[in-house]
């Protein structure tokens, strides 16, 4: 087994599997977006006159072959190939031979990986935004189905004003509306070209081209220069995890208001029965389960995210080992999310409000009688605070 930076020594089995760690199951969703990038190159090669024309339609067909290959699981990444950038240049070697070798010409692993990880991210980004879009349209679906029933506001978890189903199910479309615009702004970080730093200071003597494999890969700009793509690792992944833990922080605030709704005291609200789970010893029991883990992921991608932060928080600059710490918590938060959001709005159709367990006490407008009072008589409104204050008071 060749490795990328291997010179010809062998490496202790017990090196290999604490520094591989669990890069070579995690880079398997990585295949795709590095044999794109790799035909990419492979095609600005030969634009550059670095690969002729059959070895670069050789290394386009192999890629291909091996690309679709994976898809039917046919071949995964092994401990023994430490990451998914080797076992595909072993691959493309093994089917072409030397032709295989002359692909890594103008590029380093470091800037090879990044370009495949900012491809996934894109791509994550956008299911993503899709996803949470897709949460806010089943609040809207059921403010529609409830649009007339009240409920009340609450502050301090007593009742406050009056409110509807509408408005607490509209505010929460609107806030995880925004979260999708703020999942899409993660794109400017992460549509940046890595290719061609290398190592963190480009390709001496050989004349490359990055712009043509950022046109071919669809990146925005070109990062330059190429010192700050090694300063920026880290950047794009955690703009993306926190974009991920507000919004998972919202849903986790639906949830909560939905168990607590859900409860035998507020009745306010039934859940679909193929969302709640029943007890062990308690016959009587449905729990809302699903919600209450939808509250508590959101602790999965907070911690994601600080985790990365602290994995790049001290380093100097340039490439360093650490950074391939980054991976397991950037996917674990990213599936975590996306586990949450594609369940979502099939579980918020089956949520129906009881308005005939809905009761406002009559003192939540009383906020709304010394507005009368205000526009009435002209009075301050500190002072009517103060008449409506006095008269509950009375009737306490």
């Amino acid at each position: 087994m060749t490795r990328l930076w291997d010179k010809g020594s062998s490496l202790d089995a017990q090196v290999l599997k604490y520094t591989a760690g669990d890069d070579y199951v995690l880079d398997n969703r990585l295949v795709r977006y590095d044999i794109i990038a790799s035909i990419a190159h492979a095609e600005m090669l030969g634009e550059q006159t670095l690969l002729s024309q059959l070895e670069l339609a050789a290394i386009r067909s192999a890629l291909t072959g091996i690309g679709e290959e994976h898809v039917l699981g046919k071949w995964q990444v092994s401990l023994e190939d430490e990451d998914c950038q080797t076992a595909i240049e072993n691959l493309l070697t093994a089917r072409i031979g030397s032709a295989g070798g002359r692909l890594h010409a103008g590029r380093s692993r470091n800037d090879q990986v990044l370009a495949a990880l900012r491809l996934y991210m894109r791509d994550a980004a956008e299911s993503l935004t899709q996803s949470a879009a897709a949460v806010a349209d089943a609040l809207e679906r059921l403010s529609q189905r409830h649009v007339d029933v009240p409920l009340p506001g609450y502050t301090h978890m007593q009742q406050a004003m009056p409110s509807t189903v509408a408005l607490w199910a509209g505010g929460f479309a609107a806030e995880i509306r925004d979260d999708a615009q703020g999942l899409q702004l993660t794109q400017r970080r992460i549509g940046k070209n890595p290719l061609g730093s290398a190592a963190g200071f480009g390709t001496p003597n050989l004349d490359i081209s990055r712009d043509s494999t950022r046109r071919r890969l669809g990146f925005a700009v070109t990062h330059e220069p190429v010192t700050a793509v090694q300063l920026s690792r880290g950047k794009a992944e955690a703009q993306l995890l926190f974009e991920i833990t507000l919004l998972t922080q919202d849903i986790s605030r639906l949830a909560a208001d939905l168990i607590l709704f859900f409860s035998q005291e507020f009745s306010y609200v039934s859940l679909p029965a193929t969302f709640t789970t029943g007890s062990s010893i308690m016959p009587q029991k449905r729990n809302p389960d699903v919600f209450e883990l939808m509250r508590g992921r959101s602790a999965v991608a907070q911690a994601a995210l600080n985790e990365v932060l602290a994995i790049t928080q001290k380093l100097t600059s340039g490439y360093h080992r650490d950074l391939q710490l980054i991976k397991p918590p950037l996917f674990r938060g990213i599936d975590s999310c996306l586990q949450t959001l594609t369940i979502l709005p099939s579980a918020l159709d089956g949520v129906r409000f009881r308005p005939e367990n809905i009761h406002l006490d009559p003192s939540i407008h009383a906020a709304a009688e010394a507005n009368a009072l205000v526009a009435k008589e002209g009075i301050p409104f500190r002072e009517a605070y103060r008449q409506v204050a006095a008269k509950l008071k009375d009737t306490q």
